[in-house]
């Protein structure tokens, strides 16, 4: 039995990599499930946020309990998308010293680029650099790059599968189209892309040209990706 917590800023190839796991058939999947309790807690004006406190579990205590409780449907393994920046003074974390701890990670101007298109609004804490960072230094584990990812998929899973000692599965390379039941209540705000999708996107371009707000964002942040980032699996 495997427990996976996958650590994954916004807008960071974090959903496609939910997506190939849950097309293995030996994994459940669970998608940001502290993500109803931190805006229950903060009071954080996002996107649906009224509609997804009322889909899910807001207590976080009882999410902590969930994520070592039974797999759902009867699965070996389960798979948890979680992003550090939800992670919220007083929420609990020491279940995850019982999970396998991977930090997905991607150059910040790409994810400011992309969230940026999603939400007018955005903050350091929005897209959780720091956060990760220290999520990181608290439980240790794999790092991962979006990019490594996205050049060669089946290279870096098979990577980062022996790097966990899982079997790999050719399966994680491509899913149906469409959404899947597992989606959390914001899917219909976020999902649009990862919707039309049947595998990982092609290789990134290059880095995007940002205004002065944006690029402000990204130096701040990219202390913290280039300190994980020396770290990641190759």
């Amino acid at each position: 039995m495997m427990r996976i917590a996958m650590w994954s800023g916004p807008r960071n190839l974090s959903t496609a990599m939910m997506y190939a796991f849950g097309n293995r058939p030996d994994f459940a999947i669970w998608d940001e499930p502290f993500y109803a309790p931190y805006l229950a807690k903060t009071g954080y004006d996002h996107p649906m946020a009224a509609e997804i406190i009322a889909a899910h579990e807001s207590d976080p205590e009882k999410v902590a309990e969930r994520c070592l409780d039974t797999i759902p449907a009867q699965k070996p393994h389960f798979y948890m998308k979680h992003m550090p920046h939800h992670m919220i003074d007083g929420f609990p974390t020491v279940w995850a010293k019982e999970c396998v701890n991977i930090h997905l990670i991607r150059h910040p101007a790409r994810v400011v680029a992309s969230y940026g298109a999603k939400r007018d609004e955005i903050s350091l804490d929005d897209i959780g650099f720091h956060q990760q960072a220290e999520i990181y230094d608290k439980l240790g584990g794999i790092v991962i790059d979006s990019a490594d990812i996205r050049e060669d998929p089946e290279a870096m899973l098979k990577k980062l599968c022996a790097a966990i000692g899982l079997d790999w599965e050719p399966a994680m390379l491509a899913w149906p189209a469409g959404g899947r039941p597992e989606d959390g209540a914001w899917a219909p705000h976020w999902y649009g892309a990862i919707h039309r999708s049947t595998g990982f996107a092609g290789p990134e371009g290059p880095l995007p040209a940002l205004e002065r707000r944006d690029a402000s964002l990204v130096a701040a942040a990219l202390p913290a990706y280039e300190k994980l980032a020396a770290l990641k699996l190759t």
